[in-house]
């Protein structure tokens, strides 16, 4: 039921001019909120075009990408766009020498067992020291330095043509070990590894330099007593990364931390 207030001081004629009145104005102000709702609904569905081509263009998915050939190893890019290669185990440490190593390149390695043999890839390039430092940095951060907290270790660094499978005489070279031939130059490599996205969204673990350079933002990793799949679900979530597999994969082992 719907009441209806009379002014008793007025005319039937005038009352009904006010209530006249007041349903053009309902009328008008009900225009308004269907125009501002359908303006509404334009900028919503514009924003979710937006939105969608935005997460279309920013998303990455493993899945989708062909893994390249050097992500069976550690890898970085360094500051200076060279490829930098370090092998996980004894088995990676010859094929990476043995396949992937050439004439230019630059060998680094440290005298503690357990150590990677880490690869610049020159590509026709000189690297600078900086290069070379980092480079160093990584070859510590994936040694046994990083389970023992040790925070810097000498790394020597040669020409391919000073790496050689062929041991003295009497002597027994294991799996994944060389003979390194000359003189050899020395950096103090560091422990130094920070985590970042690339710009076509693919994760990226190395020296905090590099991945400065390359990344929007990056995390630094420090040797600690987390599990490296808790800190991975860390980085995932900061990151909104699609594969957490592939983030344990890139931290060292022996426990980490985050900062």
């Amino acid at each position: 039921m719907t009441w209806i207030e009379l002014d008793l001081d007025k005319s039937i004629e005038e009352n009904a001019e006010v209530y006249f009145e007041e349903a053009k104005k309902m009328k008008k102000k009900s225009e308004g909120a269907k125009k501002a709702i359908e303006n509404f609904k334009k900028k919503l569905e514009e924003l979710e075009k937006k939105d969608k081509a935005f997460k279309e263009k920013n998303s990455y998915s493993r899945k989708e990408r062909k893994r390249k050939w050097y992500e069976k190893y550690h890898w970085f890019i360094s500051s200076e766009d060279f490829l930098v290669i370090a092998g996980r185990d004894s088995t990676t440490n010859e094929i990476l020498i043995k396949k992937h190593t050439e004439k230019d390149d630059v060998v680094l390695h440290t005298d503690m067992s357990g150590s990677p043999f880490t690869v610049v890839k020159a590509e026709g390039k000189k690297p600078s020291e900086k290069t070379l430092q980092e480079a160093a940095d990584f070859t510590v951060s994936f040694s046994n330095a990083w389970k023992k907290g040790i925070a810097s270790l000498e790394v020597f660094y040669v020409s391919p043509d000073q790496v050689t499978k062929e041991p003295s005489s009497g002597e027994y070279l294991p799996k994944g070990a060389f003979v390194i031939r000359g003189k050899v130059e020395y950096l103090l490599g560091r422990l130094n590894l920070a985590i970042g996205l690339l710009q076509d969204g693919q994760a990226m673990i190395g020296p905090l330099s590099a991945v400065e350079k390359h990344c929007k933002s990056a995390i630094k990793v420090f040797p600690g007593k987390s599990k490296t799949s808790e800190v991975a679900k860390k980085i995932q979530a900061k990151f909104k990364y699609d594969d957490l597999d592939e983030i344990i994969r890139l931290l060292p082992s022996g426990g980490v931390d985050l900062k």
